[in-house]
């Protein structure tokens, strides 16, 4: 099931890693910063209530949206006193799980604002639409996730290993050129024929997307 919700959710622009135990869980969770966390309950080694504990312990605070095929109300209790933000029993749909997490993502409209606009490019978030001067741009899955993750860092140098870690995931070949190759399709999409360019290369530093006029 863990593959399955993977697949889903990179077909969705998420960029996502699997573990496959709870010890491999809180492994992942302590080295990299992760926007929502989704843990089953019945995991190998460690449960999900251990998990999501010991997060808590750690002083972790990513939103933990807890999956169970227990419906009883003690064990969402359970979950909640846990530590986690929100509870999905199975079966459930893959629309509600998405729905979920983009509440939880939402939840603090500061930090993360549905819709972002940087000069004359708007993206929206909650939509996955993006328009330049008024007219839409069409944009792959990738290329939007790419895109939203630079719209949500305007004006800061994003590096090559940010994008790595934060839009692609725990299948991305540290040797490959594909980050370059998304780049220069965005920079023809978003800035293509207009005279002020928002996608800023800094050699051997990253990326800048912000307006300079």
């Amino acid at each position: 099931m863990a593959n399955v919700i993977a697949k889903g959710l990179r077909e969705q622009s998420y960029a996502v890693d699997v573990a496959q135990d709870g010890d491999a869980g809180l492994y992942l969770a302590a080295i990299n910063d992760y926007d929502v966390i989704v843990l089953d309950v019945l995991l190998p080694q460690r449960d999900g209530y251990e998990v999501c504990r010991e997060l808590r312990k750690r002083g972790n605070a990513t939103p933990v949206l807890m999956l169970t095929a227990r419906a009883a109300v003690d064990d969402r209790l359970t979950g909640f006193d846990a530590g986690a933000d929100d509870y999905l029993t199975k079966p459930f749909s893959f629309r509600e799980l998405v729905a979920r997490i983009r509440a939880l993502l939402r939840r603090d409209s500061q930090l993360r604002p549905d819709v972002l606009a940087i000069g004359d490019l708007v993206v929206d978030a909650a939509s996955h639409r993006v328009s330049r001067a008024n007219r839409d741009v069409q944009l792959t899955a990738k290329e939007y996730a790419l895109l939203e993750y630079l719209a949500r860092r305007a004006g800061e140098l994003v590096s090559r290993a940010d994008i790595a870690a934060h839009v692609w995931d725990d299948t991305f070949d540290p040797f490959s050129n594909a980050i370059e190759v998304y780049i220069n399709r965005l920079r023809k999409k978003i800035d293509g024929r207009h005279a002020n360019k928002l996608l800023h290369t800094r050699r051997g530093e990253g990326y800048i997307l912000e307006s300079r006029h």
